[in-house]
């Protein structure tokens, strides 16, 4: 009953036009000065929020605009609001383990250069598996041509407070961020910070988008645990995040000694110039359980009440945030000592079964496909439902995401590949969630009609 007392709306409820003082707007402006821009947004709607008023802003209907293919559903939607045409930029790949690094810096530059009317890069870092580009030497880059870079930080709302963890968007050049502060600095579900910098984005304009996309109906509650995010982090975040720190490498080098895990790690961007890795992200493998990282994520869940972030055919990914303990952290080592030594479990056949198609959702298997169409074309296209099987070669009608990550392995305006059905068909098998398709079964998919 508490907390339904605290559910009263900002507007009416915690504030009166007729005052001379706007809380959220001091509110805002101390977490502009703390993150280092020179203007805040408050978002109840997530980092989506973020993301597609960025969209609508920097995007023009037609016009090319560089975006990363690693991208979150939430700037995929922004393209379809917006109209804008993406030049799909693809991240660097680990050659080992498969996963997504930073993107290249050339890869942008050569963009740039093959469509000079581009309005923006947009770009994500870090990404889901804690890898972070060179934003300051990408920033450069685009203000060289004229264009502002876009930052989808929702995963590092942390990284400004700890010199241990990769540079921030913003302290390195960015011109436009959003970052969750949900995700990793303590405030309540589905609020973030719009973060803004430098002269190339139009504040006015900016603010007109973020209206047009989040509720009309904030709850007071929600700003002011932003509020108290930030005023924690202001006043203990180094601390805070040493103790982090402390606990994810100690964890990484616990289940590291286990039998069958392999911990991905800070060694993945060794010898790669500007790119950077967020510490307390886990990322285990555990092919050598013989078991999927789904199946392995519901036996935590179901026996030993532990809740990974993410889970694909390969892996389980983990957060370390200040919220863990030394308590949490032995309850995850010891549960995955448990798994490694009951290997005989049931659950084991149904990975083995699925080795051919061990692939990251997180991995190459987001890039690569031919693109015919716009996202907006495409998803407005006349459409017709074929049979997943017989949608290669056609061109998607509506995007397929894995959730979580919410990376799009399959954007509308995008040729269907043989690789990519066979990962969904895997996927599917193994228990994999998917979000954005009209048949939630994915026996069928929207394709633009021939």
């Amino acid at each position: 009953m508490s907390a339904l007392a605290l559910d009263i709306p900002h507007d009416g409820g915690t504030f009166d036009a007729h005052l001379e003082h706007d809380p959220l707007v001091a509110a805002e402006r101390l977490a502009a000065a703390l993150w280092g821009a020179r203007d805040a947004v408050f978002l109840v709607n997530g980092s989506t929020t973020g993301n597609l008023a960025a969209l609508l802003t920097l995007g023009r209907p037609g016009q090319p605009i560089v975006v990363t293919r690693a991208m979150h559903k939430s700037l995929l939607a922004g393209l379809v609001l917006s109209g804008a045409r993406p030049v799909y930029v693809v991240p660097a790949v680990h050659p080992e383990s498969g996963i997504l690094l930073e993107l290249p810096p050339e890869s942008v530059a050569q963009a740039l250069a093959a469509w000079p009317d581009a309005t923006a890069v947009a770009l994500v870092s870090p990404t889901y598996t804690g890898v972070t580009s060179d934003t300051a030497e990408l920033a450069a880059l685009c203000h060289a041509h004229g264009v502002p870079l876009f930052v989808d930080e929702a995963w590092g709302p942390h990284l400004p407070f700890h010199p241990a963890l990769p540079a921030a968007a913003i302290p390195s050049g960015a011109d436009l961020a959003v970052t969750s502060l949900h995700k990793l600095a303590g405030s309540l579900t589905q609020t973030a910070l719009l973060l803004m910098a430098g002269n190339l984005v139009d504040q006015a304009q900016l603010r007109a988008a973020t209206a047009m996309v989040q509720t009309t109906s904030p709850a007071a509650f929600l700003y002011a645990s932003l509020d108290a995010a930030r005023r924690r982090l202001a006043l203990e975040g180094e601390q805070l995040l040493a103790r982090t720190l402390e606990l994810a490498e100690h964890a990484r080098r616990e289940l590291a000694a286990i039998p069958g895990l392999e911990v991905v790690g800070p060694e993945i961007v060794a010898g790669r110039p500007g790119a950077g890795f967020d510490r307390t992200r886990l990322v285990v493998d555990v092919q050598g359980l013989g078991l999927t990282g789904l199946e392995v994520k519901r036996i935590l869940r179901r026996e030993f009440r532990i809740t990974a972030e993410m889970a694909d055919l390969v892996s389980v990914v983990f957060l370390i945030t200040i919220g863990d303990t030394p308590e949490t952290i032995a309850a995850l080592v010891a549960a995955f000592r448990a798994l490694a030594a009951d290997r005989t479990r049931p659950d084991c056949a149904a990975g083995r079964r699925a080795v051919r198609a061990l692939l990251r959702s997180t991995g190459p298997i987001v890039a690569g496909a031919p693109q015919a169409m716009t996202p907006r074309e495409a998803f407005f296209a006349p459409a017709e439902r074929v049979p997943l099987a017989n949608a290669v070669g056609r061109v998607a009608a509506e995007p397929v995401t894995p959730y979580p990550p919410g990376i799009p392995v399959l954007a509308p305006g995008e040729v269907v590949r043989p690789e990519v059905v066979e990962f969904l068909q895997a996927g599917r098998a193994a228990g994999m969630r998917f979000n954005g398709t009209s048949d939630p079964t994915l026996a069928t998919l929207r394709v633009v009609r021939a």
